[in-house]
């Protein structure tokens, strides 16, 4: 059977121009150097290793078999006929242990021939969509109506020349309203898809030219030999080269939520974006991008929505209800003021009656109902505060921007809001508490410490061959050397770096040859559970086999009945001996380390079955290493800081007791001679009953052996007793816990895709501190939203009254439909840009959580918006009826006065909003740039709105004297914010102080 050059194209590309069927077949050819001693002709004969190309030119499109649908389709007859994996790498010229070259042609060339591991993406909102979406306002449309009616009106009843002047006046301010609440939008949106953009890029441990290295999921190209452990994410589709005990999950892909086992035999096949549960192993990727069916599904899929946060949604229900009292507010105003008009109450400019039975018009009539109705449709707009919910946007992008330049990626928009009130911290030792920068100090054997910086007492070459194959062979590290002279490469975990590390340097191990002279049988990963793994080997050219093991010494050393002495003598294990090495590794472990254990046993052949699991009893003890991981410096700052928050900090880790405690104390979760706190191990915890647990959870400080099923339960216990929680994990099984948890923080660095994709923010530096500072933020967050609800419902409050007393007692409204969209915009967007910026303080760290029932709207914000509101009613109210005796000015001086004078009593209380308790409302004020820009902007434009755009905002210019009026009146919404902050409140809910008053 022939295969053609169109098996090397990806699903779906065709080429139909013969130039271009060439181009790609000899672009696959060229990839291919397995070919390159090939004589080439018009077609290719099939040898035993390698695929035959040749061009079909009867059909148009070409054939298109690709390795894509082989994976795809799981065609284990095709591969047989391809002639296997191996033939496969051949084809693609990659190697199964060296890959493919990292020449930056070549790379280009296999992604010009099969494409990028890329998909498409939905195209971004365009801004002209934001604009109509703000302009789909129903009262903006209804506004916008109106203003076509009165503009017609105007132009029929005073001319062209002067009769645009009011419809064209809203037009333009309904646009500017529109305009401005579009760019924040957009913006908003485009800061969103970039972090989007940084939740999907997943880091991918590649082989190029024999050299393990990271790239990016977008840098995987077809021949690629990708490197697979635990809680990685298959990043394309691809087969099996090698690797043991490896089980994925493809249940994103299958719906099956059981594992499927991968081998080299009868099910090679690796899907994109299935997870590795188990196992290690090596894959050569023979499809990328919309190639795989996991590509053709995320490029289905459409990003475009985000579901609302829990506070968006509460917004929206206060939102809904101010809404429906300015609504009813609105239908009130526009009855009375019609009432007023039919009775003959109201006058025009002139002063004349403006309904005269004996001379009605319908012209007359219409426009006058069309003005009252506007006037109405204006209340409803400046009532309904839609600022709020682009408050908490704007809120949430800006944290999340910061966020990251504080190594913190928010994958979740409500883990923002949810992390400010967290009342317990869950939180892994290993890189978050400590620095993960692991050596090796300690190492004894038998009874013996030894120099760990020192071979010199190892002179015995059997302690030295074994130790060596115990480091070198059960590891999933790699140890790299470019050439004799360079230093090593090591790679892997941390912990398999230091024992690596101290394997070459120390022990001379030669990591090369280790390969060359065993054969790796079995593997038994370490997990979480066991905390040990397993590697059963042979010595090639013998018959010999033997299993090594390492992990967690009291754990190794109950599975030893013998131990190596120093002179490489084995010798039996008794209670004496075994009591004494068990307070070494206590000792270890008091010192902050560590403590790994290293076991060894002999195997016949005939003991190690086909499925029979590694023997693991009757171990010889080889030795004993102790790895120190200092703390971090700044992580008992850090742990104060909780404390003083009133958030509990809670160590949850996999070493033992006397390692957890130590790292405990030195970190100030424990305190010395603390009565309260507990340290236990997981399996206590485990036994107790729920009751129990119920009991003592509040008490422990750290759980120590513990498994990612007791991390669950301490966050169920704790989530039932009433805390929000927040979890750190990086592991694979801590995916439950991260879900379960009120807000799951995944580790960046150690981290697997199967954490990340669990959590709602990743901490990218791994460090505790970051958690704090995640939490920081989401008080922040919080905040910020009171701060601009004060401010917000101070406006509406104040606007409300002042039209409505206005429309009942003289029929005539002080502010117009173009004044009230002004200060709807204030208000709204600039409002909100000015107030929802604001930075964490250190005294936000200084308050208990909040906790996530307490109303958004608490005693103290009434008392300053309350206090603020009668004070901007009483002013107005007084300017209204008594502002042109007062001033001696006309009607028009006098409702320009006021209009000025509310915009700048908003001006003035934005400063009183920035600080809800305190009095210096301008500390810290220089460190929000944007705070100082929005004041300046909307001064200027009050300025410029009071004397240059007179036609437009129908208002009169002011003398220097009346400015002063209007400035000296609003600045005393400072003094009256200083004076209402000295008045205590309860901290009880208002619904809760009226419940009791009503009581007695």
């Amino acid at each position: 059977m022939e295969y053609y050059a169109a098996f090397f194209l990806a699903s779906g590309r065709s080429t139909t121009q013969p130039h271009k069927r060439w181009r790609v077949a000899l672009t696959a050819i060229f990839t291919c150097r397995a070919f390159a001693a090939k004589r080439l002709s018009a077609i290719l004969g099939r040898s035993q290793s390698y695929v035959a190309i040749d061009i079909d030119k009867s059909t148009n499109p070409p054939v298109n078999k690709s390795f894509a649908g082989l994976v795809r389709h799981k065609g284990l007859d095709d591969l047989k006929r391809l002639g296997g994996v191996a033939a496969v790498a051949a084809a693609l010229s990659s190697d199964d242990e060296k890959g493919i070259s990292n020449d930056p042609d070549d790379l280009r060339r296999r992604k010009d021939a099969f494409g990028s591991n890329t998909y498409p993406k939905p195209k971004p909102k365009h801004f002209v969509m934001h604009v109509v979406d703000a302009l789909s306002d129903l009262f903006l449309i209804v506004l916008t109506v109106c203003a076509a009616v009165s503009l017609g009106f105007g132009i029929k009843e005073h001319g062209i020349k002067d009769g645009w002047y009011d419809g064209v006046s809203i037009f333009l301010a309904v646009f500017l309203v529109a305009a401005v609440s579009a760019v924040n939008n957009h913006r908003q949106a485009k800061r969103f898809q970039r972090l989007a953009n940084e939740c999907s890029n997943i880091d991918v441990v590649i082989v190029r030219e024999g050299r393990r290295q990271v790239v990016s999921l977008a840098d995987v190209v077809v021949g690629d030999v990708v490197v697979l452990k635990i809680g990685d994410q298959v990043p394309a589709d691809g087969l099996f080269l090698g690797g043991h005990s490896l089980q994925v999950d493809e249940s994103s892909m299958t719906g099956e939520s059981q594992p499927v086992e991968i081998d080299g035999e009868t099910s090679p096949f690796l899907v994109s974006g299935a997870k590795v549960v188990d196992g290690y192993a090596n894959m050569i990727v023979t499809a990328v991008g919309t190639d795989t069916a996991w590509g053709d599904m995320m490029s289905a899929i459409v990003h475009d929505k985000t579901d609302p946060t829990p506070l968006q949604e509460r917004l929206q229900r206060l939102t809904s209800t101010i809404g429906k009292l300015g609504v009813a507010v609105a239908v009130l105003v526009f009855a009375v003021l019609t009432a007023r008009y039919f009775t003959g109450n109201t006058k025009d400019h002139q002063g004349k009656q403006e309904f005269d039975k004996h001379n009605v018009t319908t012209d007359g009539v219409i426009s006058a109902i069309v003005d009252i109705f506007q006037q109405a449709v204006t209340i409803i707009v400046v009532a309904i505060p839609e600022g709020l919910p682009l408050a908490v946007t704007l809120t949430l992008a800006f944290s999340m921007k910061r966020m990251i330049k504080e190594h913190a990626l928010v994958r979740r928009l409500s883990a923002c809001e949810t992390m400010g009130s967290v009342t317990a911290i869950c939180t892994d030792k290993t890189g978050t508490l400590t620095l993960n920068q692991m050596k090796v100090t300690k190492f004894w054997i038998g009874e013996t410490t030894v120099d760990a910086s020192s071979n010199k007492a190892l002179k015995e070459t059997k302690i030295l061959a074994l130790l060596g194959q115990a480091v070198g062979l059960n590891t999933t590290g790699s140890v790299y050397t470019a050439n004799p002279d360079s230093p090593p490469e090591i790679s892997g975990s941390p912990t398999e770096k230091a024992l690596l590390s101290w394997g070459v340097t120390e022990l001379g191990m030669d990591a090369d040859e280790l390969k060359r002279n065993f054969e790796v049988i079995r593997v038994e990963a370490f997990n979480s559970e066991k905390k040990r793994s397993g590697v059963l080997v042979k010595e090639k050219g013998s018959r010999a086999l033997s299993v090594h093991w390492k992990g967690a010494a009291e754990m190794i050393l109950g599975r030893c009945n013998n131990y190596l002495g120093e002179e490489g003598m084995i010798r039996e294990l008794g209670l004496e001996q075994k009591a004494k090495i068990e307070q070494i590794i206590k000792q270890m472990a008091g010192s902050s380390l560590r403590c790994v254990a290293f076991a060894w046993k002999k195997m016949e052949a005939e003991e190690v079955g086909a499925e029979a699991k590694l023997g693991d009893e009757g171990l010889t003890l080889l030795g004993l290493v102790g790895i120190k991981d200092p703390c971090r410096p700044e992580v008992r700052s850090a742990i104060e800081a909780c404390k003083s928050a009133g958030v509990v900090v809670k160590m949850v880790t996999g070493d033992n007791l006397f390692t957890a405690r130590a790292i405990a104390l030195e970190c100030g979760i424990l305190i010395p001679n603390d009565v309260d706190g507990l340290v236990i191990e997981g399996e206590q915890f485990r036994n107790y009953s729920e009751d129990e647990r119920a009991e003592m959870v509040d008490r422990i400080r750290v759980m120590a052996r513990s498994s990612p099923l007791d991390k669950l339960l301490m966050v169920q216990c704790l989530k039932k007793k009433g805390h929000v929680v927040a979890v750190t994990g990086d592991g694979t099984n801590d995916a439950p816990a991260l879900k379960e948890a009120d807000v799951g923080l995944s580790m960046g660095i150690q981290g697997t895709e199967v954490a990340k994709e669990s959590s709602d923010v990743v901490i990218l530096d791994d460090n505790f501190n970051t958690v704090v500072t995640v939490m920081r933020w989401g008080r922040c967050v919080y905040n910020n939203i009171q701060k601009f609800i004060q401010f917000q419902l101070t406006v509406n409050i104040a606007a409300l009254v002042i039209n409505f007393i206005s429309a009942i007692t003289s029929g005539d409204m002080p502010l117009t439909t173009v004044q009230l969209l002004w200060v709807n915009l204030i208000m709204d967007t600039m409002g909100a840009l000015a107030l929802a910026t604001d930075r964490p303080t250190k005294e936000l760290m200084k308050k208990p959580p909040v906790g996530r029932t307490k109303p958004l709207i608490s005693n103290v914000m009434w008392r300053n918006l309350i206090a603020q509101a009668l004070f901007q009613i009483a002013v107005l109210v007084i300017f209204q009826f008594k502002g042109q005796s007062i001033f001696g000015v006309s009607k028009e001086i006098n409702n320009t006065i006021i209009f000025n004078t509310f915009v700048f009593c908003q001006v003035f209380n934005e400063f009183n909003s920035r600080k809800l308790e305190k009095k210096n409302v301008f500390q810290g004020i220089f460190a929000n740039k944007l705070f100082l820009g929005i004041i300046a902007v909307t001064v200027v434009m009050q300025v410029m709105m009071v004397e240059l755009l007179r036609r437009f905002a129908d208002t009169e210019r002011l003398n220097w004297g009346q400015w002063g009026i209007c400035l000296g009146v609003a600045a005393i919404t400072w003094p009256i914010g200083w004076i209402v902050k000295c008045i205590p409140v309860s901290n009880a809910p208002v619904l809760h102080l009226l419940a009791r008053c009503r009581a007695s």
